[in-house]
């Protein structure tokens, strides 16, 4: 009997343990729901952001049918991306608190209609309501603030792909869906087009509300790459609210540096290429499908340039990428009105180039916010980061509008908007004591912690 009782219970102990190993293996094989999230908001990133991108196809069809002017025009899309940037911090709050499903269908909804009621405008109030207010406020919610925070809590594993391959799509979507919609406009008028623009954010929502999820636990998961048990200390800890993580954030030189940087990222990619380029390109005579099928280009290579940026900021120090991306740019941009004035296949090489390095720039600040800030806040604080990118845009998309109404060119706007980009690169030879800083959260005077 005990040598059978013996036998009897070794195969009480094994066949568990067998079975666990099973079910473990079964697991691997499966594909892990952190890569349908990760799919589904690089779809809402990628139709969002093409949506956003709209006024830039509409600014001469404005100009011909109403006679309002780049600046005027240029007003509304200001407000646009100012929004965008400055909702990007309280919606990384409300996506924990709401729950990001929740948010951004929300978002999708305020995008279908206001876009939709475009197609009745006829004053320029009813621009900046529509396309500034709602459309800039409905994209606020889905910026690269939800690439972040997806990342965060899907992912502990390959950060940097992924939050390399969410920025590409928020970038790509506004450059590759311009050659179509100039072309619709171009054949069927831009009230087509914007129909057409609303019921892309309609399917959008189908999708989100039938796939999304807002957490592994939602459907029995850990986050890609984690371990069985969760982190208790990490899940246990809050993140700040964002006028609190803008109080903190601000006090460290780290938070200044990123801020600036992106200011400037902001400027010369969303607020002066992004808006101005198919208006600069009219101006030489270039027509206006060419000239989005530009924009096309660099969201095709910004696709691989984003994401080999993320790559890279898994492997490299971050300030040496961000000192190339901004150099390298700046050069770009000093040389564009050379490159206008000298026709087609220059500006291909242009847009190539241009395409790499559009937010290339993300990954590697992204991960020096996660290093300076800690994961749990790195959504919020680097919400206010990227409100700075969009005020830059703001104001770069102003800017340009009235040098083009007064010089009747953008010149000054392409070598200003270029030497800021140089310097702001150079900077970042200077800035490793500062990016070495960390703030505690737990402590109180909000001291920074050497790292």
């Amino acid at each position: 009997m005990h040598q059978n009782g013996s036998i009897y219970l070794s195969v009480d102990l094994v066949q568990p343990e067998r079975a666990n190993l099973k079910i473990r293996s079964a697991k691997k094989k499966q594909l892990h729901y952190a890569w349908v999230v990760a799919s589904v908001t690089f779809l809402i990133l990628l139709v969002t952001a093409g949506v956003r991108a709209t006024p830039g196809v509409l600014i001469v069809p404005l100009e011909s049918e109403f006679g309002w002017t780049s600046a005027s025009i240029s007003t509304a899309i200001a407000i646009n991306l100012a929004l965008y940037g400055l909702i990007g911090p309280f919606a990384a709050s409300l996506m924990e608190r709401l729950g990001l499903r929740r948010i951004t269908l929300m978002a999708l909804s305020l995008l279908a209609i206001a876009v939709g009621l475009t197609t009745l405008m006829t004053r320029q109030w009813q621009l900046i309501l529509l396309w500034g207010i709602c459309v800039g406020s409905g994209t606020g919610f889905t910026a690269t603030v939800l690439s972040a925070v997806v990342m965060n809590r899907w992912f502990e594993k390959n950060l940097g792909v992924v939050l390399g391959a969410l920025t590409a799509a928020g970038a790509t979507g506004q450059l590759l869906f311009l050659p179509l919609m100039a072309r619709v406009v171009e054949r069927s008028g831009w009230r087509l087009m914007a129909l057409g623009v609303s019921g892309a954010a309609i399917i959008v929502f189908l999708i989100v509300l039938w796939l999304m999820r807002d957490n592994p636990s939602d459907v029995g998961l850990v986050p890609y790459g984690a371990t069985d048990k969760p982190d208790a200390d990490h899940s246990a800890e809050p993140m700040l609210r964002p006028l609190a993580a803008l109080r903190l954030a601000s006090r460290s030189s780290a938070f200044w540096v990123l801020a600036g940087s992106f200011f400037v990222c902001g400027a010369s990619t969303n607020g002066l290429i992004g808006t101005h380029l198919i208006a600069a390109c009219h101006d030489y005579g270039i027509p206006e499908v060419r000239a989005a099928g530009l924009l096309a280009v660099m969201g095709i290579f910004d696709i691989f340039g984003t994401t080999a940026s993320g790559w890279l900021s898994d492997r490299m120090p971050s300030r040496y990428l961000l000192l190339a991306y901004y150099c390298l740019r700046g050069l770009s941009l000093i040389y564009l009105p050379h490159t206008l004035a000298n026709g087609h296949s220059g500006l291909n090489w242009f847009a190539i180039f241009y395409g790499l390095d559009w937010v290339a720039t993300v990954p590697p600040t992204v991960r020096l916010v996660t290093d300076c800030f800690g994961r749990v806040n790195t959504g919020v604080i680097f919400g206010w980061v990227a409100a700075a990118h969009q005020l830059g845009a703001a104001l770069a998309a102003v800017g340009a509008g009235l040098i083009r109404t007064r010089a009747g060119d953008y010149h000054d706007a392409f070598w200003i908007a270029g030497g800021f980009c140089f310097l702001t690169g150079i900077s970042f030879l200077f800035a490793a004591r500062s990016l070495r800083g960390r703030i505690d959260p737990s402590i109180s005077s909000a001291q920074p912690v050497t790292t």
